[in-house]
């Protein structure tokens, strides 16, 4: 009878081929011939060095295009820190600890998260986080609802940790959210898992996206818009009357882009054409969404 115990199986690569070692088998030091065999085979040598071996695997069609840009991502998330693409501090929609539940409500129908940082005297004190769902037991019964008692422990992390090293963490701990802190302990931010896997993998649909089939102009109120970067030049100045040209930019994300001279980070704002544009959603390669208001 086979044992239900088995050792594991390694994968080795050397001059002969592929070949396995058993787990608990010793790893001796590459021979000579063995490095010899794998600089001769032009195995990278650095980070550059295997971009440009991936990217040459997408041009010899190895690799599709996303599949490269989630290698891209990958890497460049190993270099990034939380302060990279956190919320700022400013830009954090809060909940504050003595608000009444049905106030928050209508808090969370117009900013549309699912999870909200308590405070209590100010932003510097955050005391939990309350998840959207949690209120619906104050729908069924008001009168016994209480807020301290649903809210979920705060996640502290400071802004210089690695995004790789979060995004481990918050696999690890089930967590989605974290609250940002700078080098003298004050709130500097949010960050959630969403923001490090869009560095990876590009957009994730979520509160601020849309039906692809909708327009890409959604107004928010009399003077303020929710557009996609996607929407083609002609269109927008049709609509707002404006007289941007697309010589350079046929959308408007790469009009934002060329303004800031970059791709701009979440929550920046610049004024064009005597329009206040807001970034809602960015990763490392573009701009996805953004608000749009009479300056």
């Amino acid at each position: 009878m086979r044992s239900g115990r088995c050792k594991k199986k390694l994968l080795r690569i050397n001059s002969a081929g592929l070949s396995f070692m058993s787990e608990a088998e010793p790893r001796s030091k590459p021979t000579l011939f063995e490095r010899l065999s794998t600089m001769l085979s032009g195995a990278p040598e650095d980070r550059d060095d295997l971009l440009d071996m991936l990217r040459d695997a997408h041009e010899r069609k190895l690799l599709d295009a996303d599949a490269l840009s989630i290698f891209e991502g990958a890497l460049e998330v190993a270099e990034m820190t939380v302060s990279d693409v956190m919320v700022p501090r400013s830009q954090m929609d809060v909940i504050e600890i003595d608000d009444d539940p049905a106030a928050i409500i209508t808090e969370m129908v117009e900013t549309r998260h699912s999870r909200y940082p308590v405070i209590g005297a100010d932003r510097d004190e955050v005391v939990g986080v309350l998840l959207a769902k949690d209120l619906l037991a104050y729908l069924v019964n008001a009168e016994a609802f209480s807020l301290k008692a649903v809210l979920r422990a705060p996640v502290f992390v400071p802004e210089t940790k690695r995004l790789n090293v979060l995004l481990r963490e918050f696999r690890s701990q089930r967590n989605h959210m974290a609250i940002v802190i700078d080098e003298h302990g004050s709130v500097a931010g949010l960050v959630t898992i969403e923001d490090v896997l869009e560095q990876i993998v590009g957009e994730i649909i979520d509160e601020y996206d849309y039906d692809e089939e909708a327009d890409n102009i959604i107004a928010e109120t009399a003077t303020r818009w929710r557009v996609k970067a996607s929407t083609e030049i002609d269109a927008f100045n049709e609509k707002f009357g404006t007289e941007f040209s697309d010589d350079d930019s046929g959308t408007v994300g790469g009009l934002l882009t060329q303004a800031f001279a970059r791709v701009p980070h979440r929550g920046e704002s610049v004024v064009l054409g005597g329009l206040k544009f807001t970034v809602l959603r960015a990763d490392g390669r573009r701009v996805w969404l953004m608000t749009v208001e009479r300056a």
